[in-house]
């Protein structure tokens, strides 16, 4: 567990950038670690008026991009790669009646329930990832199928989710310097 409030590590080795010389799979998931742990580190600590704060040209806040991306981490990472049904709480909700229902319901849950769902998504995820590479690398087939009958490789399903925290990950930058000033691009080595 870390000494950072609300954005807790789990103790298992995790990479924390891409390496200088790895393998390709070593790289992309070395490269989403590295996107992960900046935005926890811009989520890190907050209660739940700092998890809900906006910043006036936006209806986006920490809280709903925390459970976002617990459900885009389930989405891509159980669902496309594995073929597994999403897990609770994702599987009650009617998508087609609310297809925003993460952003819009983060604003009645605790910040122990965001934090908490983010950091059991990332775990299933991880885990899941070190089973496709340990079978075929990066070249592991997804049991998702596009509309054109093709299974992605585990390569496209990490590649867009990097592009994924990426995006937000600004957001949550954004958003955090206004809440109490804190910026900068990477955490704390200490993080």
């Amino acid at each position: 567990m870390s000494e950072h409030p609300g954005m807790t590590e789990s103790t298992e080795s995790v990479l924390r950038e891409p390496p200088v010389e790895g393998s390709e799979i070593d790289t992309l998931i070395g490269s989403l670690e590295r996107q992960r742990r900046t935005f926890a580190w811009k989520c890190e600590g907050l209660d739940a008026a700092g998890l809900a704060h906006r910043i006036p040209s936006s209806a986006l806040t920490l809280g709903g991009l925390l459970k976002h991306l617990a459900l885009v981490e389930d989405e891509y990472l159980t669902r496309r790669l594995t073929g597994r049904t999403l897990p609770p709480p994702w599987d009650a909700v009617d998508w087609d009646a609310e297809p925003d229902w993460e952003w819009r319901s983060a604003a009645s849950d605790s910040p122990e329930r965001l934090y908490g769902l983010w950091h059991e998504a990332v775990a299933r995820s991880r885990a899941q990832v070190r089973q496709a590479a340990a079978r075929a690398g990066a070249d592991f087939r997804a049991a998702f199928t596009t509309r054109d009958g093709r299974n992605p490789r585990l390569r496209l399903l990490l590649i867009d989710l990097i592009e994924e925290y990426g995006r937000h990950t600004g957001h949550a930058d954004l958003i955090r310097e206004s809440i109490d000033g804190r910026v900068g691009e990477d955490p704390p080595t200490d993080f």
